[in-house]
Protein backbone atom coordinates (compact mmCIF):
# COMPACT_ATOMS: atom_id res chain seq x y z
CA UNK A 1 0.00 0.00 0.00
CA UNK A 2 2.99 2.31 0.56
CA UNK A 3 3.76 2.53 -3.13
CA UNK A 4 0.29 3.95 -4.10
CA UNK A 5 1.21 7.58 -3.27
CA UNK A 6 4.36 7.15 -5.33
CA UNK A 7 2.36 5.77 -8.27
CA UNK A 8 -0.16 8.58 -7.94
CA UNK A 9 2.67 11.13 -7.95
CA UNK A 10 4.18 9.47 -11.01
CA UNK A 11 0.82 9.51 -12.82
CA UNK A 12 0.30 13.13 -11.79
CA UNK A 13 3.76 14.15 -12.95
CA UNK A 14 3.30 12.32 -16.23
CA UNK A 15 -0.07 13.96 -16.70
CA UNK A 16 1.41 17.38 -16.04
CA UNK A 17 4.21 16.72 -18.52
CA UNK A 18 1.80 15.49 -21.17
CA UNK A 19 -0.52 18.44 -20.61
CA UNK A 20 2.48 20.80 -20.76
CA UNK A 21 3.62 19.27 -24.03
CA UNK A 22 0.13 19.65 -25.42
CA UNK A 23 -0.07 23.27 -24.32
CA UNK A 24 3.39 24.01 -25.70
CA UNK A 25 2.49 22.35 -28.98
CA UNK A 26 -0.74 24.30 -29.20
CA UNK A 27 0.92 27.57 -28.15
CA UNK A 28 3.83 27.42 -30.57
CA UNK A 29 2.87 25.06 -33.36
CA UNK A 30 -0.94 24.83 -33.65
CA UNK A 31 -2.21 27.40 -36.13
CA UNK A 32 -5.88 27.65 -35.32
CA UNK A 33 -6.16 29.41 -31.98
CA UNK A 34 -4.18 32.61 -32.72
CA UNK A 35 -5.23 32.93 -36.36
CA UNK A 36 -7.88 35.43 -37.35
CA UNK A 37 -10.68 33.27 -38.84
CA UNK A 38 -11.38 36.00 -41.37
CA UNK A 39 -7.79 36.10 -42.54
CA UNK A 40 -8.13 33.53 -45.29
CA UNK A 41 -5.97 35.38 -47.82
CA UNK A 42 -2.26 36.15 -47.75
CA UNK A 43 -1.52 39.11 -45.54
CA UNK A 44 0.78 41.80 -46.92
CA UNK A 45 3.17 43.17 -44.31
CA UNK A 46 5.91 45.73 -44.89
CA UNK A 47 8.97 45.80 -42.64
CA UNK A 48 10.99 48.97 -42.96
CA UNK A 49 14.63 49.42 -42.06
CA UNK A 50 14.89 50.17 -38.35
CA UNK A 51 11.56 48.60 -37.35
CA UNK A 52 11.82 46.79 -34.02
CA UNK A 53 10.26 43.40 -33.23
CA UNK A 54 7.32 44.90 -31.34
CA UNK A 55 6.58 47.24 -34.24
CA UNK A 56 6.67 44.36 -36.70
CA UNK A 57 4.41 42.14 -34.60
CA UNK A 58 1.99 45.00 -34.00
CA UNK A 59 1.78 45.48 -37.78
CA UNK A 60 1.13 41.75 -38.27
CA UNK A 61 -1.78 41.91 -35.83
CA UNK A 62 -3.06 45.17 -37.31
CA UNK A 63 -3.13 43.60 -40.75
CA UNK A 64 -5.19 40.71 -39.37
CA UNK A 65 -2.75 37.80 -39.66
CA UNK A 66 -3.09 36.99 -35.93
CA UNK A 67 -5.46 37.83 -33.07
CA UNK A 68 -2.92 38.55 -30.34
CA UNK A 69 0.60 39.98 -30.20
CA UNK A 70 1.76 38.38 -26.93
CA UNK A 71 2.09 34.79 -28.26
CA UNK A 72 4.39 35.99 -31.05
CA UNK A 73 6.46 38.01 -28.57
CA UNK A 74 6.83 34.99 -26.28
CA UNK A 75 7.78 32.80 -29.23
CA UNK A 76 10.40 35.30 -30.37
CA UNK A 77 11.74 35.51 -26.80
CA UNK A 78 12.24 31.73 -26.63
CA UNK A 79 13.50 31.32 -30.20
CA UNK A 80 15.84 34.27 -30.40
CA UNK A 81 16.86 33.78 -34.04
CA UNK A 82 13.36 34.90 -34.95
CA UNK A 83 14.14 38.37 -33.67
CA UNK A 84 16.22 38.89 -36.80
CA UNK A 85 13.57 39.88 -39.35
CA UNK A 86 15.04 41.67 -42.32
CA UNK A 87 13.38 44.69 -43.93
CA UNK A 88 11.20 43.69 -46.83
CA UNK A 89 7.74 43.08 -48.17
CA UNK A 90 6.10 39.87 -47.04
CA UNK A 91 2.98 38.00 -48.09
CA UNK A 92 2.17 35.88 -45.04
CA UNK A 93 0.25 32.71 -45.95
CA UNK A 94 -2.93 32.13 -43.92
CA UNK A 95 -3.12 29.62 -41.07
CA UNK A 96 0.48 29.69 -39.84
CA UNK A 97 1.27 28.89 -36.23
CA UNK A 98 3.18 31.36 -34.07
CA UNK A 99 6.41 29.46 -34.69
CA UNK A 100 5.81 28.99 -38.42
CA UNK A 101 4.89 32.63 -38.92
CA UNK A 102 8.07 33.95 -37.33
CA UNK A 103 10.12 31.26 -39.05
CA UNK A 104 8.60 32.34 -42.37
CA UNK A 105 9.54 35.98 -41.78
CA UNK A 106 13.03 34.99 -40.64
CA UNK A 107 13.77 32.78 -43.66
CA UNK A 108 11.72 34.43 -46.39
CA UNK A 109 13.91 35.62 -49.29
CA UNK A 110 13.91 39.30 -50.09
CA UNK A 111 11.46 40.61 -52.67
CA UNK A 112 13.21 42.08 -55.68
CA UNK A 113 12.32 44.92 -57.99
CA UNK A 114 13.51 45.19 -61.58
CA UNK A 115 14.59 48.74 -62.27
CA UNK A 116 15.64 50.34 -65.55
CA UNK A 117 17.96 53.33 -65.38
CA UNK A 118 18.08 55.00 -68.80
CA UNK A 119 21.18 56.63 -70.22
CA UNK A 120 21.68 60.32 -69.70
CA UNK A 121 19.97 60.83 -66.33
CA UNK A 122 21.27 63.15 -63.65
CA UNK A 123 21.67 61.56 -60.25
CA UNK A 124 18.52 63.33 -58.98
CA UNK A 125 16.51 61.54 -61.67
CA UNK A 126 18.15 58.24 -60.79
CA UNK A 127 17.25 58.87 -57.15
CA UNK A 128 13.62 59.48 -58.12
CA UNK A 129 13.44 56.18 -60.03
CA UNK A 130 15.11 54.22 -57.24
CA UNK A 131 12.94 55.73 -54.51
CA UNK A 132 9.77 54.99 -56.49
CA UNK A 133 10.58 51.26 -56.56
CA UNK A 134 12.62 50.56 -53.43
CA UNK A 135 12.34 51.39 -49.73
CA UNK A 136 14.68 54.34 -50.18
CA UNK A 137 14.06 58.03 -49.71
CA UNK A 138 15.29 60.05 -52.69
CA UNK A 139 17.00 62.64 -50.48
CA UNK A 140 18.88 59.90 -48.61
CA UNK A 141 19.98 58.45 -51.93
CA UNK A 142 21.27 61.83 -53.15
CA UNK A 143 23.11 62.41 -49.88
CA UNK A 144 24.71 58.96 -50.18
CA UNK A 145 25.99 59.78 -53.69
CA UNK A 146 27.99 62.59 -52.05
CA UNK A 147 29.20 60.62 -49.04
CA UNK A 148 32.99 60.91 -49.09
CA UNK A 149 33.52 57.66 -47.17
CA UNK A 150 31.30 55.70 -49.56
CA UNK A 151 32.96 57.27 -52.60
CA UNK A 152 36.42 56.45 -51.23
CA UNK A 153 35.40 52.83 -50.64
CA UNK A 154 34.30 52.66 -54.29
CA UNK A 155 37.50 54.34 -55.51
CA UNK A 156 35.57 57.29 -56.91
CA UNK A 157 37.86 60.32 -56.89
CA UNK A 158 35.06 62.85 -57.30
CA UNK A 159 32.74 64.90 -55.14
CA UNK A 160 29.73 62.76 -56.07
CA UNK A 161 28.78 59.60 -57.94
CA UNK A 162 27.41 61.67 -60.83
CA UNK A 163 28.41 59.85 -64.02
CA UNK A 164 29.21 56.59 -62.24
CA UNK A 165 25.62 55.31 -61.88
CA UNK A 166 25.87 52.99 -64.87
CA UNK A 167 22.64 52.76 -66.88
CA UNK A 168 20.92 49.42 -67.40
CA UNK A 169 18.19 47.12 -66.13
CA UNK A 170 18.91 45.49 -62.79
CA UNK A 171 17.23 43.52 -60.00
CA UNK A 172 17.50 45.03 -56.53
CA UNK A 173 16.26 43.79 -53.18
CA UNK A 174 13.34 46.04 -52.22
CA UNK A 175 14.95 46.80 -48.87
CA UNK A 176 18.35 47.73 -50.32
CA UNK A 177 20.16 50.66 -48.74
CA UNK A 178 21.26 53.69 -50.79
CA UNK A 179 24.87 52.59 -50.37
CA UNK A 180 24.11 49.12 -51.68
CA UNK A 181 22.40 50.47 -54.80
CA UNK A 182 25.09 53.05 -55.49
CA UNK A 183 27.83 50.49 -54.90
CA UNK A 184 26.18 48.05 -57.30
CA UNK A 185 25.84 50.67 -60.06
CA UNK A 186 29.43 51.83 -59.67
CA UNK A 187 30.65 48.23 -59.80
CA UNK A 188 28.64 47.69 -62.99
CA UNK A 189 30.52 50.61 -64.48
CA UNK A 190 33.81 49.13 -63.30
CA UNK A 191 32.94 45.80 -64.88
CA UNK A 192 32.24 47.57 -68.19
CA UNK A 193 35.39 49.70 -68.04
CA UNK A 194 37.76 46.88 -68.94
CA UNK A 195 41.54 47.01 -69.17
CA UNK A 196 41.38 47.60 -72.94
CA UNK A 197 39.08 50.60 -72.47
CA UNK A 198 41.31 51.96 -69.71
CA UNK A 199 44.29 51.66 -72.05
CA UNK A 200 42.38 53.49 -74.79
CA UNK A 201 41.55 56.29 -72.37
CA UNK A 202 45.19 56.68 -71.33
CA UNK A 203 46.26 56.82 -74.97
CA UNK A 204 43.90 59.76 -75.45
CA UNK A 205 45.16 61.46 -72.33
CA UNK A 206 41.86 61.08 -70.52
CA UNK A 207 41.65 60.12 -66.90
CA UNK A 208 38.44 58.56 -65.58
CA UNK A 209 36.77 61.84 -64.61
CA UNK A 210 37.57 63.51 -67.93
CA UNK A 211 36.36 60.48 -69.87
CA UNK A 212 33.05 60.31 -68.03
CA UNK A 213 32.63 64.07 -68.24
CA UNK A 214 33.03 64.19 -72.01
CA UNK A 215 30.97 61.01 -72.45
CA UNK A 216 28.18 62.54 -70.36
CA UNK A 217 28.09 65.60 -72.64
CA UNK A 218 27.93 63.37 -75.72
CA UNK A 219 25.17 61.33 -74.07
CA UNK A 220 23.18 64.47 -73.30
CA UNK A 221 23.55 65.79 -76.85
CA UNK A 222 21.95 62.91 -78.72
CA UNK A 223 19.93 59.75 -78.09
CA UNK A 224 21.18 58.31 -81.39
CA UNK A 225 24.07 55.93 -80.82
CA UNK A 226 25.14 56.21 -84.47
CA UNK A 227 25.74 59.97 -84.01
CA UNK A 228 27.73 59.75 -80.81
CA UNK A 229 31.17 59.00 -82.34
CA UNK A 230 30.84 62.01 -84.66
CA UNK A 231 29.72 64.34 -81.85
CA UNK A 232 32.54 63.05 -79.66
CA UNK A 233 34.93 63.81 -82.51
CA UNK A 234 33.63 67.39 -82.77
CA UNK A 235 34.24 68.04 -79.08
CA UNK A 236 37.69 66.46 -79.19
CA UNK A 237 38.52 68.66 -82.18
CA UNK A 238 37.44 71.75 -80.25
CA UNK A 239 39.48 70.72 -77.22
CA UNK A 240 42.59 70.28 -79.40
CA UNK A 241 42.12 73.80 -80.79
CA UNK A 242 41.49 75.21 -77.29
CA UNK A 243 38.00 76.31 -78.35
CA UNK A 244 35.16 76.56 -75.86
CA UNK A 245 32.95 73.49 -76.07
CA UNK A 246 29.78 75.64 -76.02
CA UNK A 247 27.71 72.59 -75.08
CA UNK A 248 24.11 73.43 -74.22
CA UNK A 249 23.68 70.43 -71.86
CA UNK A 250 26.39 71.79 -69.56
CA UNK A 251 24.48 75.06 -69.25
CA UNK A 252 21.27 73.17 -68.51
CA UNK A 253 23.16 71.29 -65.80
CA UNK A 254 24.38 74.56 -64.33
CA UNK A 255 20.86 75.97 -64.38
CA UNK A 256 19.52 72.89 -62.62
CA UNK A 257 16.37 72.93 -64.77
CA UNK A 258 14.83 70.10 -66.66
CA UNK A 259 15.98 70.03 -70.31
CA UNK A 260 14.54 72.95 -72.26
CA UNK A 261 15.46 75.28 -75.05
CA UNK A 262 18.15 77.70 -73.93
CA UNK A 263 18.09 81.44 -74.53
CA UNK A 264 20.98 83.86 -74.84
CA UNK A 265 20.43 85.10 -71.30
CA UNK A 266 21.02 81.55 -70.02
CA UNK A 267 24.50 81.49 -71.51
CA UNK A 268 25.67 84.17 -69.08
CA UNK A 269 25.24 82.03 -65.98
CA UNK A 270 28.34 82.13 -63.79
CA UNK A 271 29.18 78.46 -63.30
CA UNK A 272 32.25 76.28 -63.96
CA UNK A 273 29.82 74.04 -65.87
CA UNK A 274 29.03 76.82 -68.35
CA UNK A 275 31.18 75.81 -71.32
CA UNK A 276 30.15 78.98 -73.15
CA UNK A 277 32.18 80.97 -70.62
CA UNK A 278 34.94 78.53 -69.65
CA UNK A 279 37.37 76.62 -71.85
CA UNK A 280 37.98 72.93 -71.50
CA UNK A 281 35.85 70.34 -69.80
CA UNK A 282 33.55 71.17 -66.87
CA UNK A 283 34.56 69.89 -63.40
CA UNK A 284 32.71 66.59 -63.70
CA UNK A 285 30.03 64.57 -65.48
CA UNK A 286 26.60 66.10 -66.03
CA UNK A 287 24.72 62.78 -66.23
CA UNK A 288 25.30 59.03 -66.37
CA UNK A 289 26.65 58.09 -69.80
CA UNK A 290 25.96 54.67 -71.24
CA UNK A 291 28.39 52.31 -72.92
CA UNK A 292 27.85 53.77 -76.41
CA UNK A 293 28.75 57.31 -75.32
CA UNK A 294 31.86 56.15 -73.44
CA UNK A 295 33.02 54.07 -76.40
CA UNK A 296 32.32 57.01 -78.73
CA UNK A 297 34.79 59.18 -76.80
CA UNK A 298 37.40 56.41 -76.90
CA UNK A 299 36.84 55.71 -80.61
CA UNK A 300 35.49 58.94 -82.12
CA UNK A 301 34.72 59.39 -85.78
CA UNK A 302 37.53 61.37 -87.35
CA UNK A 303 36.39 64.51 -89.16
CA UNK A 304 37.17 68.18 -89.61
CA UNK A 305 33.86 69.22 -88.07
CA UNK A 306 33.92 71.85 -85.36
CA UNK A 307 30.22 72.68 -85.09
CA UNK A 308 26.84 71.00 -85.05
CA UNK A 309 23.25 72.01 -84.50
CA UNK A 310 19.98 70.11 -84.26
CA UNK A 311 18.25 69.38 -87.55
CA UNK A 312 14.77 69.50 -86.01
CA UNK A 313 14.16 65.79 -86.55
CA UNK A 314 16.14 64.28 -83.69
CA UNK A 315 19.51 64.41 -85.42
CA UNK A 316 22.16 67.05 -86.12
CA UNK A 317 23.78 68.94 -88.98
CA UNK A 318 27.55 69.26 -88.85
CA UNK A 319 29.85 72.00 -90.16
CA UNK A 320 33.56 72.66 -90.63
CA UNK A 321 33.39 76.43 -90.63
CA UNK A 322 31.47 79.05 -88.73
CA UNK A 323 29.75 80.24 -91.92
CA UNK A 324 28.51 76.70 -92.67
CA UNK A 325 27.32 76.42 -89.10
CA UNK A 326 25.46 79.74 -89.38
CA UNK A 327 23.55 78.39 -92.39
CA UNK A 328 22.61 75.25 -90.46
CA UNK A 329 21.48 77.36 -87.50
CA UNK A 330 19.22 79.41 -89.79
CA UNK A 331 17.67 76.23 -91.13
CA UNK A 332 17.06 74.99 -87.59
CA UNK A 333 15.49 78.28 -86.52
CA UNK A 334 13.23 78.25 -89.54
CA UNK A 335 11.96 74.81 -88.50
CA UNK A 336 11.42 76.08 -84.95
CA UNK A 337 9.53 79.13 -86.10
CA UNK A 338 7.20 76.97 -88.15
CA UNK A 339 6.44 74.98 -85.02
CA UNK A 340 5.95 77.89 -82.69
CA UNK A 341 2.41 78.18 -81.43
CA UNK A 342 2.89 81.74 -80.27
CA UNK A 343 4.84 84.66 -81.75
CA UNK A 344 7.57 86.65 -80.10
CA UNK A 345 9.57 83.81 -78.58
CA UNK A 346 13.18 84.66 -77.89
CA UNK A 347 15.50 82.77 -80.26
CA UNK A 348 17.47 79.81 -78.94
CA UNK A 349 21.18 79.93 -78.26
CA UNK A 350 22.17 78.12 -81.43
Amino acid sequence: MADKPARRFTFFTAGVLILSLILITVFFFAPAWNVDPEGLQKTRVVVHRGDGLRTIIAEIRRKGAVRYEAPLLVTAWLFQDFRNIKPGRYKIPPGLSNYSLLDYLHRHPQDEERITIPEGLRLEKVAAIVSSRLDIDSLSFIEATRDSALLASLDVAAESAEGYLFPGTYDFAWASTPGEVIGFLVRRYRAFFTDSLQTAAKERGLDEIKLLTLASIVEAETPRDEEKPLIAGVYLNRLKKNMRLQADPTVQYALGDRPRRLYYRDLAIDSPYNTYRHRGLPPGPICSPGSAAIKAVLAPEESAYLYFVADGNGGHRFARTLSEHAKNVRKYRKILRSREKSAGAEPPSQ
